[in-house]
C-alpha cells in the first residue's frame, strides 16, 4: 500500500518520465482547433485496400479469382513488409471463418480451402485470392484484410454462385424437418440450404411458394410473388415473407435448398431394368434443368422416392403454362422412367 501511494504521489506531482510501452504515439489526432481532427499515420501514409463492389460470380466445380489489391496514399517506394489475411463473413453473424493468411510468399490456408486457396499476386500490391474446385459452401462474403505495422484496412467483395433455389420437403409430408434436419436433407439431394441473398434472387426471377422453410442462417422465410389470403393476406406487397429466427431443433418447417451447375450429366431411361446407375438427386435435376436446359415431359423416379420431370419449354399435356420442374409426389406405386446422374 505504500509503495502504490507514492507512485500514485509521483504521478500527481507532474514531475515524473512519460510511461513508455514500447511504442510512440505522438500527435495521432491533431487538433487544427476548428472541430476537425487530422489524423497522422504512422508510416506517413493512408493505407488503402479496394475490392469489386459488383458481385463476383462462379459455379459448383470452377475455379474463381476473388480480386483485391492496395495502395498507398501518398505513394511509398520502399518494399514493405505486408501480411494478408483473407476470411469469410458467415451469414448468422458468427465468428469469420479464417481462410487464408500470408506474408511474402509465405501463406498457410484453413479448413475446407486448405490445398484450395492461395493468393495470385501478379502485379505490384495485389493480394486477389485465388479458389479452385469452387463448393456449393463458398458463396458469401470473404473479407481482404491488409496489414502493414499497425496498419489494419479491409474491403470485402461478395462470391455468388450461379445456380438454383428449390423448395423441398421429405416423403413423410409438410413442416417435418428441424434445422439440423433441413440441412441434411439439401445435402442428400445434392444441394444446400440456401442463403437469404440466394431465396432473394429467386424470389427476383420468378419464386412463388406458399410454404416456409428453413435457411441458412436459421431463418425460416417463404417467397410470394402473388399475394393471397393462405399466404400472409391479399393486402400485403410482393416479396419475402419472413418468421424469423425459429428454434433449430423443436421447430419444424420445409427447406430451400441452393443447388449449382453439374459436373456430370442429368438423362431420363424409359427402361432401366439391368443397369446398375445412379438415380438423379432433386437438387440435380433442378440444376440440369434451370443451368442446362433440360426438357422432358415423362415423369422419372429420383433417388428420395419422388417422381418429377423439367419442362423448358411449356407445351400441350406437360403441365401450366410456365417452365418449371413438375411433381407428382411420392406415389407408393405405379409404373415411370427413371432420371439417371453421370458423373463426367
Amino acid at each position: 500500500p505504500l509503495l502504490l501511494e507514492a507512485t500514485l504521489l509521483r504521478l500527481a506531482s507532474g514531475s515524473h518520465h512519460p510511461f513508455y510501452n514500447g511504442f510512440y504515439y505522438n500527435h495521432i489526432m491533431n487538433d487544427k482547433g476548428k472541430g476537425q481532427e487530422k489524423v497522422v499515420y504512422f508510416n506517413g501514409a493512408k493505407l488503402v485496400v479496394e475490392t469489386p463492389k459488383d458481385p463476383v460470380y462462379s459455379s459448383n466445380g470452377a475455379n474463381v479469382t476473388l480480386p483485391c489489391h492496395y495502395h498507398y496514399e501518398p505513394d511509398l517506394e520502399a518494399k514493405r513488409k505486408i501480411r494478408i489475411k483473407w476470411s469469410k463473413l458467415r451469414d448468422d453473424y458468427t465468428k469469420e471463418q479464417d481462410v487464408l493468411v500470408a506474408i511474402g510468399k509465405t501463406y498457410m490456408a484453413f479448413g475446407d480451402f486448405r490445398g484450395r486457396a492461395y493468393l495470385h499476386q501478379a502485379g505490384r500490391r495485389e493480394a486477389s485470392l485465388v479458389v479452385s474446385d469452387v463448393r456449393l459452401q463458398d458463396d458469401g462474403k470473404y473479407r481482404c484484410e491488409v496489414i502493414d505495422g499497425l496498419e489494419d484496412e479491409s474491403d470485402v467483395v461478395d462470391l455468388r454462385l450461379q445456380g438454383i433455389v428449390f423448395p423441398y420437403q421429405p416423403p413423410h409430408g409438410q413442416y417435418r424437418l428441424n434445422f439440423h434436419e433441413a440441412e441434411r436433407a439439401c445435402q442428400e439431394q445434392g444441394a444446400i440450404l440456401a442463403t437469404f441473398n440466394q431465396l432473394f434472387q429467386a424470389w427476383s426471377e420468378g419464386l412463388d411458394w406458399c410454404n416456409a422453410g428453413w435457411l441458412a442462417d436459421g431463418t425460416v422465410q417463404y417467397p410470394i410473388r402473388l399475394p393471397r389470403k393462405p399466404c400472409g393476406g391479399l393486402h400485403l406487397a410482393p416479396g419475402i415473407r419472413s418468421y424469423g429466427p425459429r428454434h433449430r431443433h423443436l421447430h419444424r418447417f420445409d427447406a430451400f435448398c441452393f443447388s449449382s451447375a453439374l459436373r456430370g450429366e442429368v438423362f431420363y431411361l424409359d427402361h432401366p431394368a439391368g443397369m446398375t446407375l445412379e438415380e438423379a438427386k432433386v437438387g440435380q435435376l433442378y440444376s440440369a434443368w434451370k443451368c442446362l436446359g433440360l426438357d422432358r415431359c415423362d415423369a422419372g423416379w429420383l433417388a428420395d422416392g419422388s417422381v418429377r420431370y423439367p419442362i423448358t419449354k411449356p407445351r400441350a399435356n406437360c403441365g401450366p403454362a410456365e417452365p418449371g420442374v413438375r411433381s407428382f409426389g411420392f406415389p407408393s406405386k405405379g409404373r415411370f422412367g427413371v432420371f439417371c446422374y453421370k458423373e463426367r
